[in-house]
């Protein structure tokens, strides 16, 4: 692994966008095939105990092979809209966090709000923060809202990760899950609602990467038969790099916020591996009950695991409004970031 030594961090500090907006509704797809613990061992030299001990996942979804990342995002972005009570067509803009979009181009945002029918909508991919994809599409989609001519915004967070995991790989073929989530942002009138503050961070690093298919190393027969294209992951430098930003991120941005630990509720941090959330929640101080776990039985679902967490605890009817809380992930590259909002 490479890592540069120089990092780039970004902050946002006081009491938040001028304009509050809302999480108006959620919703989640989950592919129907669950793939256990105890159907891997069957291909891959591991077992029941050494997977859950190291990641904490008892399960995973694979999409089914006719099916492509939007077609998880169109079905996540149904139950979103219908309980938000928006129609596609009021949409002002679709934001699509994935790296395992449906081809290198046409755009799969453009591909989902086609599908929905969100016409007038402006389409986003955002793509190559892997994991942390979905805390940039957040900023970005909260930036968007305090534009006059903005007021309603989907944002999906999906990933298919069993099209780009090496099957024989047991490094990469017990980690990752497929799934879809999806947030619906508005405007609202509830003064202090939205984003209160931002932490984001990078860190030049090759130990998460897809080497091929790029202008770097072009899709080739050789690229294609040495496999290349999939995803390669140095296990020790994710959780060097995770352990370490995730709990600083997230502190920092608390800090700016004007906030103190103790007075977050709820933390919907990247499901990625059950023993870096419980580290992370460890360093922080939080109670374990505080951080939603969706990671063990939905596995790394990259782009989509903090949503499918956050659609989890306002389902239950446990994130109330004047809560405060925090989105936060570290994906390749590296980058991280935290993000602290009001619920309306």
């Amino acid at each position: 692994m490479t890592v540069t030594e120089d990092q780039t961090l970004f902050h946002h500090t006081g009491a938040g966008l001028p304009v509050p907006f809302a999480v108006a509704g959620t919703g989640m797809h989950l592919p129907p095939t669950v793939v256990t613990n105890q159907e891997l061992t069957r291909t891959l030299d591991t077992s029941d105990e050494w997977i859950t001990s190291r990641t904490g996942i008892r399960e995973r979804r694979r999409l089914a092979p006719q099916l492509a990342t939007s077609d998880m995002c169109v079905s996540a972005a149904a139950p979103a809209l219908d309980s938000a009570g928006v129609a596609p067509g009021r949409l002002d803009a679709v934001i699509v966090a994935t790296y395992t979009g449906d081809q290198p181009l046409p755009s799969t945002a453009l591909i989902v709000k086609d599908a929905l029918g969100a016409h007038r909508a402006l389409s986003l991919d955002v793509t190559q923060a892997a994991c942390a994809n979905g805390i940039q599409a957040m900023l970005i989609a909260a930036h968007l809202l305090q534009n006059p001519s903005i007021t309603t915004i989907l944002l999906l967070a999906a990933d298919c990760a069993s099209r780009v995991t090496d099957p024989t790989d047991r490094t990469t073929g017990v980690f990752f899950g497929d799934a879809a989530a999806a947030v619906v942002l508005t405007r609202t009138d509830t003064s202090g609602a939205g984003l209160l503050s931002y932490d984001l961070g990078s860190q030049l690093s090759y130990g998460v990467q897809i080497p091929a298919g790029g202008s770097r190393l072009p899709t080739s027969t050789a690229t294609a038969t040495s496999g290349d294209h999939y995803l390669r992951m140095d296990g020790r430098a994710v959780w060097n790099a995770a352990t370490t930003r995730l709990p600083e991120s997230i502190a920092g941005a608390v800090d700016r916020a004007g906030l103190s630990i103790d007075r977050i509720r709820h933390f919907f941090l990247h499901q990625a591996n059950l023993n870096i959330l419980n580290e992370t929640t460890a360093a922080l101080g939080v109670p374990r009950e505080r951080a939603h776990v969706t990671v063990d039985r939905l596995g790394n679902t990259g782009s989509a695991g903090l949503f499918t967490a956050l659609h989890c605890t306002l389902s239950e009817g446990a994130l109330a409004p004047g809560d405060t809380y925090v989105l936060s992930g570290i994906g390749a590259g590296f980058q991280w970031g935290s993000l602290c909002l009001r619920h309306a």
